[in-house]
């Protein structure tokens, strides 16, 4: 196991910089995730660890070692591809076992390594197959168990569930997740889903744009969002934004068009200032002073239900506002309902630059 130390790394392609000085410490046993909109950097960020992209300028360290000159095989990395790259004509032993059989090592030691990875991740009955008998979570499952045989002191997942069905990939999350606390192998984990790098993650690096947005354990990220990206991107559903302006009379609110919603006291709130009111969905509630919605759909998911509704005049960034009910309403299209935020759930951002304000 090792930390991972990323100073000031960039990367270009000709003239076109593509990850802009980003900085992230990655601590011995970690289970890191990088996430981000596509074409965010996250990737390539991941691919130059693992040493299949150059860097052009800035450094990566692997423990005590900068490896930004060293091959991928000098690393003491394994990674685990989002297509599984087997090999469809050797065994899952033989998959398993292929990177051990290229270094030389001794018969008798490859076979255990094998059993033990094949042990862990449940693959056992079927070392004999082929990868075309297996199904998508078995063969994700065999590409792990070829990292893991090689006992590295990091593993780099590249969105290794996203072909997988959606309650497969809530198993492999879980299932990876199991396999993290079990070997505390230092992790590195690039997903476009938020959910997975909710659930899954130690740390979180939200990027955009070949830039780090913010840094911070899952719930951190949730619940004090730096900027109106993060607060959008990281939840589902996603936060409610409303434009309006700050008033200081009798208290500090901000106006939503002809509602006015209570926020904490805040230096930069200055009366008149354009702002970006944001809530989570889960935190409105129905009451006759909230702002008027008129419902357009209503999701019904079992434990809860989520409703979509259009706001009428006032101006907001989107015209929808979704809330969340533990409770069953009998809404249908078309009714009015009032949506009010919680005390203490309310986010207030520079509506220029998307900065959190409160």
């Amino acid at each position: 196991m090792a930390e991972v130390t990323i100073r000031n790394l960039r990367k270009s392609y000709d003239t076109t910089e593509v990850i802009h000085g980003v900085d992230v410490d990655i601590a011995d046993g970690e289970f890191v995730v990088l996430v981000g909109p596509s074409g965010c950097g996250k990737s390539t960020l991941l691919r130059m660890i693992a040493g299949l992209e150059a860097v052009t300028s800035g450094t990566i360290r692997i423990a005590d070692k900068v490896v930004n000159n060293l091959p991928p095989s000098q690393r003491d990395i394994a990674m685990v591809f989002q297509n599984y790259a087997l090999y469809p004509h050797k065994t899952v032993a033989a998959n398993m076992a292929f990177a051990l059989r290229m270094r030389r090592m001794a018969k008798s030691e490859i076979e255990d390594r094998v059993a033990r990875a094949a042990d862990i991740l449940g693959l056992k009955p079927y070392l004999g197959r082929y990868p075309r008998a297996l199904s998508g979570g078995q063969r994700q499952r065999v590409a792990m168990g070829r990292a893991i045989v090689r006992d590295p002191q990091v593993f780099l997942f590249d969105e290794p569930l996203s072909n997988l069905d959606a309650k497969l990939r809530v198993q492999m999350r879980t299932e990876i997740r199991e396999l993290h606390q079990r070997l505390s192998t230092t992790t590195v984990y690039v997903t476009h889903d938020q959910i997975e790098a909710m659930t899954m993650a130690d740390k979180i690096v939200v990027m955009r744009d070949g830039h780090i947005e913010q840094i911070g354990s899952p719930l951190d990220l949730y619940d004090r969002p730096e900027n109106q990206f993060v607060a959008s991107f990281i939840g589902s559903p996603a936060m409610n934004f409303l434009e309006g302006r700050v008033s200081r009379d009798g208290g500090v609110f901000v106006d939503v068009g002809p509602t006015r919603l209570p926020v904490p006291d805040h230096d930069d709130l200055t009366d008149g200032r354009a702002v970006m009111f944001g809530v989570r969905p889960e935190h409105l509630e129905l009451s006759d002073g909230g702002v008027p919605v008129t419902v357009a759909v209503v999701e019904p998911t079992g434990s809860e239900t989520h409703v979509v509704s259009r706001m009428g005049g006032g101006g907001a960034i989107s015209a929808e506002v979704t809330a969340v009910f533990r409770e069953r309403h009998s809404f249908a299209a078309g009714d009015t309902i009032h949506l009010r935020p919680l005390d203490g759930h309310a986010y207030v951002f520079d509506a220029e630059t998307g900065a959190r304000l409160t």
